[in-house]
């Protein structure tokens, strides 16, 4: 049950109002009154509906941890005000045995200042939780997808519409890896629910439950893919996988390797998520 539940709803309005739709990577609008965020774009961020923002800040709902940490990234808090925001929720704040998946500052302003590569942040189990203006141009704006549906083992073997052309190669490397990687992440933080839960229903597809009964055990730190951009074709990316110092998160950046691909890139930078017609 939420600790507090009036303090809940007051510290979330607060937080809400204080941030601009600028600091959250939102365009702000024409005729706009709120000072800060309104509850749509909150709910959008967090992957989460209006109403539930709405009964949240009404102390009507007792959010879990995945939401509580979901309204922390969109929401741009510190480490201290997350840990906050759990103990108000009456949620155990992630310690040893649960991934941290917390979106620090710096790396948000390393998010919002980079361009001219996509770059997307993934959680321990390969749930996208933030992405920068290129990296939703190149695969696509995830924004309005559930959050089961940002992961991007689960959607591979869901067989989502994805704009990554499947190779047998490349499609065979990415499961190997990921596979091996979620076993190792399983290990480090065995007390993690959601992560517990995500690789019980991966299991239900067979292609990974016969990769993970084979109990390769590793990390999955780079990879190749070929993006089909359904206006400018496609483009080759090598991806790149960096841990986050002090998270749990991994940044992977999508470089190209030539320079036909990189000046598709260019001109996707320029355009963004806008259609060339």
């Amino acid at each position: 049950m939420t600790e507090q539940p009036g303090e809940l709803g007051a510290t979330l309005r607060g937080w809400r109002d204080r941030l601009v739709p600028a600091g959250a990577g939102l365009p702000a609008g024409l005729g706009r009154r709120a000072k800060g965020l309104r509850r749509e774009e909150l709910a959008l961020l967090a992957g989460i509906s209006v109403d539930y923002v709405v009964r949240l800040e009404q102390g009507r709902a007792n959010p879990s941890a995945q939401v509580i940490g979901a309204l922390a990234r969109a929401l741009r808090l510190t480490g201290a005000e997350r840990d906050h925001l759990f103990v108000l929720a009456g949620q155990p704040v992630p310690t040893s045995g649960r991934s941290a998946p917390h979106l620090t500052p710096s790396l948000q302003r390393l998010l919002d200042q980079l361009r001219g590569v996509p770059v997307g942040v993934f959680d321990a189990g390969w749930t996208l939780t933030a992405w920068n203006p290129l990296y939703a141009a190149l695969f696509g704006d995830p924004s309005a997808s559930p959050v089961r549906e940002r992961n991007v083992v689960w959607a591979h073997h869901a067989g989502l519409p994805t704009r990554v052309r499947p190779t047998p190669e490349l499609t065979t490397m990415f499961e190997e890896r990921t596979a091996a990687d979620l076993r190792s992440a399983a290990a480090r933080f065995p007390a993690d629910v959601e992560l517990r839960k995500l690789i019980e229903d991966l299991r239900g597809f067979p292609r990974f439950a016969e990769l993970w009964n084979s109990r390769e055990v590793g990390e999955h730190v780079s990879h190749s893919k070929i993006v089909d951009h359904p206006e400018l074709g496609p483009i080759p990316v090598d991806c790149d996988v960096l841990e986050v110092p002090a998270s749990d998160l991994r940044l992977t950046a999508y470089t190209v390797p030539d320079g036909e691909a990189a000046n598709r890139l260019r001109l996707l930078d320029v355009l963004g998520v806008q259609t060339l017609t």
